[in-house]
């Protein structure tokens, strides 16, 4: 049975290389040395919330990692699921779900009005799962970005 639990410093190995595949996934090249930096503060400053999938051998096999944002309408704290992975191997195991349910407690914990995602259209799978663990698809706001890079 995959156990969920909070990451730790400890876990910083085998998280950068999910997050490393999570972003290869999302077609950027592939650094492990700056993944390691990025989830190492991540960890360390406490500034996200990051929870792993730990299979029955000990081995880590997804993750989701969260972070903070505030609502001002509804004054309160709100979560950005961020990023989501389960490795190749151990998908449709429902390990995604347990990890999003893990997400929603944590809402509930911090007194938090709700979770946020955006995800690619062309991402079917991901797509199909967030609507049956009960996100709604928001037709009625238009979602703008700039990018500085």
């Amino acid at each position: 049975m995959t156990k969920i639990r909070k990451a730790t410093i400890k876990d910083l190995k085998p998280v950068v290389e999910l997050f490393d595949q999570y972003r290869v996934f999302y077609e950027k090249k592939s650094d492990k040395e700056k993944a390691e930096e990025f989830i190492s503060e991540r960890i360390q400053l406490d500034d996200s919330e990051i929870f792993v999938a730990e299979s029955e051998n000990g081995n880590l096999v997804g993750f989701i990692q969260l972070y903070p944002i505030y609502s001002s309408t509804r004054m309160k704290r709100l979560w950005l699921l961020n990023d989501l992975f389960v490795s190749k191997e151990n998908r449709g195991k429902g390990i995604s779900k347990k990890l999003i349910e893990t997400s929603k407690e944590l809402c509930k914990q911090t007194n938090a009005c709700g979770l946020i995602l955006e995800t690619a259209k062309t991402n079917i799978i991901g797509n199909k799962l967030y609507s049956k663990v009960g996100f709604l698809l928001d037709n009625e706001h238009n979602y703008y970005s700039w990018d500085n890079n």
